[in-house]
């Protein structure tokens, strides 16, 4: 039998739907569904997530998360950890805070169809891109 090993970085290259576990500041996990971006040259996972949002307030607080994703069968799963920076929320379109999360965009899903509208949206959003640089990551192939 040639079974090739399981490899959970894999798969988390291919989702793009998660769920970020991040602490609250009583100890316990907050969970919340994002959509992660994984690098795997880096081996850095990107989310964009809004300012005032529990989860950023925890990553304010307590930098280290967790971020789970399954295969559309349920069969896999692979989970990265890691401390993660936060860049944003901008209040320039053309500002550093904002072109992070172009770049984000543009490695994610490519081309946006009006930048200038994008820009402007993650200005009055409030958006903040989280940067995680992966320590760990394991996971499972059940089948």
């Amino acid at each position: 039998m040639n079974a090739t090993p399981y490899d959970p970085r894999t798969l988390l290259a291919e989702s793009r739907l998660g769920i970020l576990a991040t602490i609250k500041s009583d100890g316990r996990p907050q969970l919340s569904p994002v959509m992660p971006f994984y690098d795997p040259e880096a081996d850095v996972l990107y989310v964009s997530m809004t300012e005032g949002r529990a989860k950023t307030a925890n990553l304010r607080r307590d930098p280290r998360a967790a971020l789970e994703v399954t295969s559309s069968d349920g069969w896999a799963w692979a989970t990265a950890e890691g401390t993660v920076t936060l860049t944003g929320p901008g209040t320039d379109p053309r500002g550093p805070e904002v072109e992070a999360l172009v770049r984000y965009y543009r490695a994610a899903a490519g081309e946006h169809p009006d930048w200038d509208e994008y820009r402007e949206t993650m200005v009055a959003d409030r958006r903040v891109l989280m940067t995680m640089t992966v320590d760990h990551v394991y996971g499972d192939k059940i089948r």
